[in-house]
């Protein structure tokens, strides 16, 4: 019986003092990305919407079960060549470095690669299970029998890692390839939601949820009321039959910082044999496509010189036309944003967007909350300050129910006489002895315990020679 799958993909900022999302991921008919991005100030992002926009292009392949490994593997050794090659030319990009599930349809089989902390599960009738092992210092850990699973969700260094992607030659994945069954669900996820939501309740979730869009909404509302504060990106899917009357959509979606640096429009993937002929068709003919672009990555930014003068002409025309009082349509989509910031000292929901044009103020206070912002965090009243997007109201609420949740945790620590401050300062990459590269990595007994961390602790790549160590800007960025 022909399988296809039913998916969606979601991923937000979250709480932390990250202004912008390191997170990427692409869902499609045939293929499903998720990368965490690492690597500081504006490497992060870079590194993951790289590998993605690498990635993406094997969501219209043909590929038996023999090709896809190999495919996989030939495609992360492309991206991370590119890593090399993107930080060879630009210094501020040293040290970047990602995580990367990847999961490629090949028939009635799902063949994939892992490497990092980022992870993936599959509920299966009665079975629910992690089908990724971590590649982190707490993962050796557990292996050695030095501490057990739940000792590893407090230990002090769970955010280190020991392989990612990072532009070296041993940045080797872990692959595999499974039956793929009508009923499965699969969960792919940055640390943003496993370090905050527990297995049991992402269970609960993947089980009770109608549908992939449902479950992927579901995972960062919770992750949010948990008050995370990493970036959080989820992808879902489900095995359905393809020859059955309910087909899914076969249109991508890209969220997170490849969302941003790939183009917004997506169009079907062609499936049947007579859209792959029209396809190869319009290709041989260099006819475009009907519905026009399909995705493009945000690295190709050759424009004409026509398409400037146009988007220079039509973005003088808004301010005229708003300081005319002509604005109204953009007036009117200004009122249908929300964000959350300070306002008196308390945090309140703002309706518009929070940049002025000229004299016209574009924003105002839509409900103040009773969640002061000198009862938070340090680093999450940065963030307050810096401003916190939301999708709409309903996000926005959740958003403050959230801060409302750390802003009391805060105050039962200050009670208990402990000082609720900003996030310890971030621990140097921790380097393991070196060992030939065929010997396993053994920490050494006598490794320093650093103070017990805040959640937001930073990420650390811990690897042998010749890979570097990557310090993530933020909890699993």
């Amino acid at each position: 019986m022909a399988i296809a799958l039913r998916y969606a993909a979601r991923s937000d900022l979250g709480l932390g003092p990250k202004s912008r999302n390191e997170d990427s991921g692409y869902a499609g008919p045939n293929l499903l990305v998720l990368a965490d991005g690492m690597g500081g100030h504006a490497a992060g992002d870079v590194a993951s919407s790289m590998i993605v926009g690498e990635l993406a292009p094997l969501d219209e392949e043909d590929v038996t079960a023999d090709q896809a490994i190999p495919l996989l593997e030939e495609a992360l050794h492309s991206a991370n060549a590119k890593l090399t090659k993107a930080m060879r030319e630009n210094s501020d990009l040293a040290g970047m470095g990602s995580t990367t599930i990847v999961m490629l349809r090949t028939g009635n089989k799902l063949a994939m690669a892992h490497i990092g902390d980022s992870r993936a599960f599959m509920l299966r009738g009665d079975t629910f299970s992690q089908i990724t092992k971590d590649h982190s210092f707490v993962q050796q850990l557990i292996d050695e029998g030095r501490i057990s699973k739940d000792e590893a969700g407090h230990h002090p260094q769970r955010s280190v890692v020991t392989r990612v992607m990072t532009g070296q030659p041993d940045d080797e994945p872990d692959t595999s390839l499974r039956e793929a069954k009508i009923g499965d669900r699969f969960l792919m996820c940055s640390d943003g939601l496993s370090d905050f939501v527990g297995a049991d309740v992402i269970e609960e979730i993947l089980r009770e949820a109608r549908t992939p869009e449902v479950a992927a909404d579901r995972c960062i509302e919770v992750a949010l009321k948990a008050s995370t504060r990493d970036n959080v990106t989820v992808i879902v899917a489900e095995v359905v039959d393809a020859d059955g009357d309910d087909l899914p959509t076969t249109v991508p979606q890209v969220v997170g910082a490849a969302g941003k640096r790939m183009r917004n429009k997506t169009r079907a993937i062609p499936t049947s044999p007579a859209e792959k002929a029209a396809a190869l068709s319009r290709e041989a003919t260099g006819r475009p496509h009907p519905d026009d672009d399909g995705l493009e990555l945000a690295e190709d930014r050759t424009r004409s010189k026509r398409s400037k003068v146009v988007r220079r002409t039509i973005g003088l025309m808004l301010v005229v036309a708003v300081l005319a009082g002509g604005g109204y349509a953009a007036w009117a989509w200004s009122q249908k944003q929300y964000y959350v910031a300070a306002d008196a000292g308390h945090v309140a929901i703002f309706q518009g967007v929070s940049q002025d044009l000229g004299p016209v103020r574009l924003s105002h206070v839509q409900s103040q909350s009773d969640v002061l912002v000198s009862d938070l965090p340090t680093d999450v009243q940065a963030s307050v300050g810096n401003t916190i997007t939301a999708r709409d109201l309903a996000d926005a609420e959740l958003k403050i129910a959230a801060l409302r949740t750390e802003a009391q945790r805060c105050q039962q620590i200050a009670a208990a006489g402990t000082p609720c401050g900003t996030s310890p300062t971030p621990t140097p990459s921790t380097t393991l002895p070196t060992t030939p590269p065929t010997t396993p990595v053994t920490p050494s007994p006598a490794v320093p315990t650093p103070a017990p961390p805040a959640p937001s602790s930073p990420k650390a790549s811990v690897t042998t020679p010749p890979a570097v160590a990557a310090a993530y800007s933020g909890v699993g960025a």
